[in-house]
């Protein structure tokens, strides 16, 4: 299936490493020309050369997520280096552990901004170059908004927070037809996710246990599988879903674990 990404821009955030360097390399895989914008200079290139490499065109711009400022400013330089934008995928965040007994008033709007505020930031800075192409806008979620976790208030909240903003911005963005729509992920094999994991008791026996309550193939999901739908909703060829969040995680979330 041709997705018609063709020398579309596509702001990715956070797009270095992870499901955002997955996505980065499905969209350039497409034609597509994603612009990663990430804190770190030197990650964000070796994703660069690494896409040039293979034929393909990408660019970086390096912002702090955090900086309301910074967020303006990375996508008033991806505009006039390449005129356009058409499309955003707001995928920058950590599952930062700042839980409701353990973390505090300053450490909860940390979280938020971390995980929450720049999605906002970087949409709203978007927004007239989205009206111009009648681009989309992809929101990556977590299931902690949904099924909690446990010591970690202030990432459940903030994809609470994304998945109303997805619903919401898709009915604002509506008289534009700018298509807003959500990938939420469950159990996805990261560097953060393997961070994580190695400062558990017995790492390798709790990894294998998440995965035996998986009901797809008792495995994680995979950054290309999540990317693959994030390029899909980017794409005219899905022009009439908007304001959905999409579960691209082995029906982890919704089906019987008992599977």
């Amino acid at each position: 299936m041709n997705l018609q990404l063709n020398n579309t821009i596509i702001v990715v955030t956070g797009a270095a490493k992870g499901i955002g360097a997955g996505i980065a390399e499905a969209l350039a895989a497409e034609g597509a020309i994603p612009v990663i914008i990430g804190r770190n200079e030197k990650d964000n290139q070796v994703l660069v050369d690494k896409l040039t490499a293979q034929g393909y065109q990408a660019a970086q711009v390096v912002a702090e997520l955090t900086n309301p400022a910074a967020c303006t400013a990375a996508i008033q330089e991806v505009a006039d280096k390449f005129g356009r934008i058409d499309g955003v995928v707001n995928n920058a965040g950590v599952n930062d552990g700042v839980g409701l007994e353990s973390g505090s008033y300053e450490l909860f709007i940390e979280s938020l901004h971390k995980n929450l505020v720049h999605y906002y930031l970087i949409a709203k800075a978007a927004l007239p170059y989205l009206k111009a192409s009648k681009g989309s806008i992809v929101n990556i979620g977590s299931k902690t908004a949904e099924t909690g976790q446990g010591n970690t208030s202030g990432y459940a909240a903030s994809n609470g927070g994304r998945n109303a903003l997805t619903r919401e911005w898709a009915v604002e963005l509506l008289p534009y037809g700018i298509r807003v729509n959500a990938v939420i992920v469950a159990e996805c094999f990261t560097p953060l996710y393997q961070k994580w994991i190695a400062t558990l008791p017995n790492p390798d026996e709790k990894l294998k246990a998440i995965e035996a309550k998986i009901p797809l193939g008792n495995r994680m999901t995979t950054a290309a599988e999540i990317a693959a739908m994030v390029a899909f909703l980017l794409s005219p060829v899905s022009s009439h879903t908007t304001g959905q969040l999409i579960h691209v995680d082995g029906g982890y979330v919704h089906l019987d674990r008992a599977l």
